[in-house]
């Protein structure tokens, strides 16, 4: 089913589990349990992060900001709940710029990794 979440522009600042494979794709991340348990989990996470604010939660949708600490970048990062799949998709671009120098994806990786624990 595809979602709320769009895919990458062709800029290499974006990363989504949307997307076809190659250097724009991720792995969603798959949950166990009800969809409520997965999202209150991501939210857990996502508040342990300094500098992110949700601007957007929805039951199975979230919208989160990402501001880096030196320039001030924002990063939009997205979060969509298939609970009939049991995954959660994820999309994580910058706002402004060409390059992230894999940014995105290593704030991915590392939400994914606490997840899992």
């Amino acid at each position: 089913m595809q979602g709320r979440i769009t895919t990458c522009p062709d800029t290499p600042n974006c990363v989504s589990s949307r997307a076809a494979p190659g250097r724009h794709y991720i792995e969603p991340i798959d949950y166990d349990g009800t969809l409520e348990h997965a999202r209150l989990r991501l939210l857990e996470i996502i508040a342990d992060f300094s500098r992110a604010r949700v601007v957007r939660e929805e039951q199975a949708y979230l919208h989160v900001v990402f501001t880096s600490l030196v320039f001030r970048f924002e990063d939009d990062v997205e979060f969509e709940f298939d609970h009939g799949e049991k995954r959660i998709h994820l999309k994580s671009a910058s706002r402004i710029g060409y390059w992230d120098f894999g940014a995105n994806r290593r704030r991915l990786e590392s939400i994914r990794e606490k997840f899992s624990n």
